[in-house]
């Protein structure tokens, strides 16, 4: 979908994400240093005006900012999965999902997740699609 020219992702994409990042905790927190349901880099989240990643709002906010970035930026959907778990510099180096068994594990389960939630959010989708579509 776009809205005022920019790719934005839909509900039932972030819902991937979210499950597959911290299983709808919004108090988690990754090895990595990752935080909050979309499991923010404290650098990322900085870039993308995240103040407190555990509030939910702002970190859904902000994961959705990004995951706008790298679909401007990858023409696959996979390739943006990718670049959201391994890294933007890491999908151009190998030209696709990186050899990483975490990410591409990671790539597969977003996308066995997403036909789901699109078919449980399939009322609220299409007026959300209709509303965006007509302002």
């Amino acid at each position: 979908k776009y809205i005022n020219g920019r790719k934005i992702p839909d509900t039932a994409f972030i819902l991937s994400i979210i499950r597959q990042e911290s299983e709808f905790d919004m108090t988690a927190n990754s090895h990595a240093g990752a935080q909050g349901l979309m499991q923010l880099m404290p650098e990322t989240a900085s870039y993308l005006r995240v103040y407190d990643p555990f509030d939910a709002r702002q970190n859904i906010q902000g994961g959705a900012r990004f995951l706008s970035y790298l679909m401007g930026k990858f023409d696959k959907i996979e390739h943006v999965l990718a670049a959201y778990n391994a890294g933007e510099g890491n999908v151009r180096r190998y030209g696709g999902i990186p050899p990483f068994k975490e990410t591409q594990g990671y790539v597969k389960k977003v996308m066995e997740l997403m036909p789901r939630y699109k078919v449980q959010l399939r009322p609220r989708t299409a007026a959300l699609d209709e509303f965006a579509a007509n302002n």
